[in-house]
């Protein structure tokens, strides 16, 4: 299937490995051309290297830290002034400590708003005008299935990314009628240097974990990255508003 992404521009925030990087390869194989993203410049360049190697897109690494405004508006400038244009924008990065939610102090709940919730208005506000210069776009938000089905010790990420769905939402029906869909994706257990760092904490197995899903294993970043793709796509721009969990029926609730 033609997912119609050749020439189109996307910036892919946290690309330098885990889900980001595997959804940037993606875009690119797809003929996008891509702005990745990326706290730390030595594994940015490497993951950028990598995937115009792979793929023989055009991929341009800026390095950022988009829990601070200035390399948000900074990074959708460079985008723009490299690529020319800007189709699509994933909010993707880490996520905060784990702890008990009253023991964090406030600084600790503010960098875990910035890093979360900020950072998705931050990119959003400089991208949306030239999206709609473009005739329409998308943006995807990565957020966790913990969203949705939280769990204790997450608190700092399950509040700040309920916010993100909130304003995913009301953001679907500001900008319906400039073609810019908002969705969020919810990955379950996806074998990540996020995960093996959660399981070395918490000294559980990885194996123990993959037994708890239904299907029976991990997901894997291609996992995420192949329904990010398509949703980001003209293929997917009939939906618009949405929280999909991509967890291998490890969410037990009916919605």
């Amino acid at each position: 299937m033609d997912l119609g992404l050749v020439e189109k521009v996307a910036i892919v925030n946290g690309g330098s490995q885990g889900i980001g990087y595997a959804i940037a390869h993606l875009l690119a194989e797809e003929g996008a051309r891509v702005a990745v993203t990326a706290r730390r410049q030595a594994a940015l360049q490497s993951a950028a290297e990598r995937i115009r190697g792979e793929t023989g897109g055009e991929i341009i690494a800026i390095q950022g830290d988009i829990r601070q405004a200035i390399d948000c508006e900074r990074i959708v400038a460079e985008t723009a002034a490299g690529l020319g244009r800007l189709d699509i924008l994933v909010n993707n990065d880490g996520a905060p400590p784990l702890g008990a939610s009253l023991d964090f102090d406030d600084a600790a709940w503010q960098r875990a708003l910035e890093q979360n919730l900020l950072s998705v208005v931050r990119m959003s506000r400089p991208a949306v005008p030239l999206m709609r210069r473009a005739g329409g776009g998308s943006i995807l938000n990565i957020t966790a299935l913990s969203m949705l089905q939280p769990i204790s010790g997450f608190g700092l990420s399950v509040a700040s990314w309920a916010g993100v769905m909130g304003l995913a939402k009301t953001l679907s029906l500001e900008l319906a009628a400039d073609r810019i869909t908002v969705n969020t994706l919810c990955p379950g257990l996806i074998d990540t240097p996020r995960l093996q760092l959660v399981t070395r904490q918490s000294g559980q197995a990885m194996q123990d974990l993959a037994a708890e899903i239904p299907l029976g294993r991990l997901g894997q970043p291609e996992d995420i990255a192949a329904i990010a793709t398509f949703l980001v796509s003209p293929r997917g721009s009939y939906i618009t508003g949405a929280t999909l969990q991509i967890d291998g029926g490890l969410l037990r609730s009916l919605r």
